[in-house]
């Protein structure tokens, strides 16, 4: 009975001793009898009643004399520990056999599975993407619940790829049915509402174990506000390289009227456009043209448009003729001081915001350069002409204005006059009345000379009661003419005199310029002066017409 028992144990032995896991022979009331080397921590929980789960399998295997299986979890020094046990009655020597097998990293395993993919599933639910699956046949076979471009996942589905794609015959291969793996190839795809979408492709092909392709598999990530924004920021960019090389070339200019000028063809030829034209607003708001480039043929209509032009109008687009004009106000300090126009061929169609926002810019800088220019030109009229009459004051006559007018008469072999002013007994005037009738006096005056005057004659105030008047083309009989009624009418400033005994009035001295004698300006000045001290000194109240150079003056 021994040798039995003990060929049975060691049998036993050998049994257990085969298997990978956990083996023991246990006794129904839960001693062991036999375990292989795994076994040992079995054994123990087991000797110290800790897994009673065990005991109760044994149970019911005794129980329904069949196999037992169920799950232990044990605290380990790792963390949870699961223990998968079968429990085999053995009923020829009343053991039972446990097998336990460790199922920790396989549930650990399937849990980290059953987490990446609902992280996955969330991830693409919840991204800007859309994950896509084409078949064999080449359409949509899945599509992401989502759906994709303003489409449900089902209007998809179904559907060829390249009915989205925009010039689908462009790309070799289209990403969705590749038959090599692709990423972030850029696609322009319709949107449901019609509008257009960027999206970047990335896909795996589908290979059948011969190689054949079954398919494509892939995500598109809409970018579509990204290009956007980069194409806003490149508008912006070259706007502003635009607007720099206008503002440059407008600044490189040295005088204040060669500006404008600069500016409208910068502006031109920045926005390639037919012509531009830059206006200036004078008094009563009248526009007047202070520089144009390009062609201008059929714009007549434009200046009517200026008027309606407010500080906050915007850019206005107007059709004039085949024309389309972008027009807005400059405007200095909210005032509209002047206005730009910008004009291309109809054919070519509307002008883009971008051309829309660059010009505003560039009206903003010729409303300063407008301000500048008027400034420039005040400074200039208060340094040209006389303050009280506002005709030409000395250094202007004579250093700017008669040079440059002699220069042309000697290019046309013309002749003109030149008359010197001298107030009668003006002294008198303010010495009995005051300055302000003085004042008065000059302005009747200057009113009386501009009477007798001629669009092209020049006057100017050579200071105190001094005036002179230039003539040009004017032959030696109507000079004369001029100056006896000009002594006439000179009469009637004797309404201002001191006293009777001292009447106020005029005297003139007259000297003609002929080209052919190649007299200079200073010595015809000296004759004009000369005539008029001469009249002075002759009584005063007429006229003296001065000689040619070398002559005596003769006295009239």
């Amino acid at each position: 009975m021994d040798d039995l028992r003990n060929e049975r144990t060691g049998e036993s032995e050998g049994l257990l001793a085969g298997f990978p896991g956990a083996a023991l022979l246990v006794r129904g009331n839960g001693q062991v009898a036999a375990a292989n080397a795994k076994g040992a921590g079995v054994e123990a929980l087991l000797r110290h009643n800790a897994i009673p789960e065990v005991l109760g399998l044994i149970e019911k295997a005794a129980l329904d004399s069949t196999l037992a299986v169920g799950t232990v979890s044990l605290a380990g020094t790792r963390g949870e520990v699961l223990l998968e046990v079968t429990v085999v009655p053995r009923e020829r020597d009343n053991l039972f056999l446990v097998l336990a097998r460790d199922l920790t990293m396989e549930r650990n395993l399937r849990s980290a599975l059953v987490e990446s993919r609902q992280r996955y599933k969330d991830l693409v639910e919840v991204s800007s993407d859309f994950a896509w699956e084409v078949g064999p046949e080449g359409q949509f076979v899945f599509v992401s619940s989502r759906g994709a471009l303003g489409y449900a996942a089902n209007e998809l589905v179904g559907r060829r790829p390249e009915q989205f794609v925009r010039n689908a015959d462009e790309y070799d291969p289209l990403p969705f049915v590749s038959d090599r793996p692709l990423s972030d190839v850029e696609l322009w795809m319709n949107r449901a509402e019609g509008e257009v979408a960027c999206v970047l492709a990335s896909c795996v092909p589908l290979l059948s174990e011969k190689g054949e392709w079954r398919g494509t598999r892939g995500v598109c990530r809409d970018v579509t506000v990204e290009r956007e924004q980069e194409a806003a920021l490149a508008r912006a960019r070259h706007r502003e390289q635009l607007l720099n090389y206008i503002v440059s070339t407008v600044r490189d200019e040295v005088e204040p009227l060669n500006m404008l000028t600069a500016a409208a063809a910068a502006t031109g030829r920045a926005l390639a456009a037919a012509g531009c034209r830059i206006f200036r607003q004078q008094d009563q708001g009248y526009f007047a043209v202070a520089a144009e480039h390009g062609t201008v043929v059929g714009l007549e209509k434009l200046a009517d448009r200026l008027t309606a032009l407010e500080s906050d109008g915007g850019v206005l687009e107007l059709e004039i003729g085949h024309w389309v004009v972008l027009l807005t106000a400059t405007q200095y300090r909210q005032a509209v001081n002047g206005a730009v126009a910008l004009w291309r061929d109809g054919a070519a169609g509307a002008w883009d915001d971008d051309a829309r926002i660059l010009v505003g810019d560039v009206a903003n800088q010729l409303g300063i350069a407008n301000e500048q220019i008027a400034n420039h030109e005040h400074i200039v009229k208060m340094s040209r002409t006389d303050p009280m009459t506002g005709m030409l004051n000395r250094r202007a006559f004579f250093e700017e204005e008669l040079p440059r007018r002699i220069a042309r008469l000697v290019r046309a072999n013309a002749t003109a006059a030149l008359f010197y002013v001298d107030m009668d007994n003006f002294k008198r005037v303010n010495d009995v009345h005051g300055h302000h009738v003085g004042d008065e006096a000059i302005l009747a005056l200057r009113d009386m000379l501009l009477e007798h005057s001629r669009p092209g004659d020049q006057l100017a105030r050579l200071g105190g009661d001094e005036f002179a008047m230039w003539l040009d083309g004017i032959p030696p009989e109507t000079t004369i003419k001029r100056a006896t009624v000009l002594i006439e009418d000179s009469k009637s400033l004797q309404r201002y005199s001191g006293d009777a005994a001292h009447p106020l009035g005029i005297s003139l001295g007259i000297a003609l310029f002929d080209p052919a004698t190649g007299e200079s300006l200073d010595d015809l000045l000296a004759r004009a002066d000369a005539a008029m001290y001469a009249i002075k000194r002759a009584g005063k109240g007429g006229y003296r017409l001065a000689e040619p150079p070398g002559t005596a003056v003769k006295a009239s």
